[in-house]
């Protein structure tokens, strides 16, 4: 599978064949260690012209917990985690838009913001990523769509196997709007991750498409599942072999795993996409091992735990791409770093037979 013409980060693909590029760490644990208040995050303490100011101070719903409307809210803490990572090393940085479609905001009653999260967070990983940028070492965005709170494959009523809460044309309809205010705010690359549920992705994966016809923009698609039980397969029910040749006609630059289980217990997984996913590059960015509430973060890992792991993967060259999901800090995307950069990257087999 020869790559794409693509009309940004088109220089990726070469760099993900020469080494190991490094994907950023959580954001939302991350913003849990400011302990924002309900205050906060309608925008009290930031006076900046790019804050909000009094506009959500009488917002009827309690938004606490709506990590996205921080990008408007209080652009200051966003910008400062983007930066951290940045400063890390980290390649490629994920905008703040894990929950920013019509569909996950409808829960807040912010759903009319959808569009203005995307650009606005899309904006600020843009601009962290130029003031970070070298002629030696570019770095991306990576616009983030996350699966939504809602599932088009299974029941959400256990006597009634054929309700659905969403359907396809819904979530198109959402990735859709995601997908173009990501790329009018300036990400580099797509990113459609935390896949449990098939459909809900190729929901995502139609809208990508459609929007790229529409614009003539072609970005480089990342897609990545989460295997979320030693069962091996995502929540849907498929395989991880299963789940590649269901996304595998969208021409992803990479495919992978995150979140979910930790690194320890995704290894074999990984290995299986190595095996079946021969001529794409491979992703992932597994949590901070299992969660413990006791923690700090949250998960018990520390950066020397999972920087030894994620350096086994690449030592046994299965990845392209590693980074962290939750739980994983900026120190654990500097010890990541370090740990995988005197090893080869994963080689594909179109290149090796080139």
């Amino acid at each position: 599978m020869k790559s794409l013409a693509y009309t940004r980060a088109a220089q990726l693909p070469d760099i993900l064949a020469r080494r190991i590029a490094i994907l950023d760490g959580a954001m939302g644990t991350m913003i849990q260690r400011f302990k924002l208040s309900e205050a906060q995050y309608r925008g009290e303490g930031y006076s900046g012209p790019d804050g909000a100011g009094d506009r959500f101070k009488d917002f009827a719903r309690d938004v606490k917990g709506n990590n996205e409307l921080l990008s408007l809210t209080r652009p200051d803490v966003i910008r400062d985690i983007h930066e951290a990572y940045l400063a890390a090393g980290a390649d490629l940085v994920e905008t703040n838009t894990f929950g920013a479609t019509t569909i996950a905001q409808e829960d807040y009653h912010m759903a009319d913001l959808a569009r203005e999260m995307n650009l606005r967070s899309a904006e600020l990983a843009r601009a962290a990523c130029d003031k970070y940028s070298t002629p030696d070492k570019p770095r991306f965005v990576a616009g983030a769509l996350g699966p939504t709170p809602k599932t088009a494959s299974i029941s959400p009523d256990v006597n009634d196997p054929g309700a659905r809460n969403v359907d396809f044309e819904q979530l198109r309809a959402a990735y859709y709007e995601q997908t173009a205010a990501l790329v009018e705010g300036g990400a580099d690359v797509l990113l459609v991750e935390t896949i449990f549920d098939t459909l809900n992705a190729k929901a995502a994966l139609f809208a990508i498409d459609e929007y790229f016809e529409a614009s003539g923009e072609r970005l480089p698609l990342i897609i990545s599942g989460t295997v979320t039980d030693a069962s091996g397969r995502i929540l849907s029910g498929q395989t991880v072999t299963a789940f590649w040749h269901s996304v595998r006609h969208a021409r992803p630059l990479a495919i992978g795993l995150n979140c979910a289980l930790g690194a320890a217990l995704m290894r074999p997984y990984i290995q299986e996409l190595n095996r079946v996913a021969e001529d794409t590059f491979i992703s992932c960015y597994p949590n901070a091992g299992l969660p413990n509430p006791m923690s700090d973060t949250g998960f018990d890992e520390t950066p020397e735990v999972t920087s030894r792991l994620l350096h086994e993967f690449a030592a046994e060259g299965l990845v392209n791409i590693v980074g962290g999901c939750c739980g994983t800090t900026p120190d654990h995307i500097a010890a990541i770093g370090q740990a995988v950069a005197p090893l080869r990257t994963r080689a594909l087999f179109y290149r090796e037979a080139a």
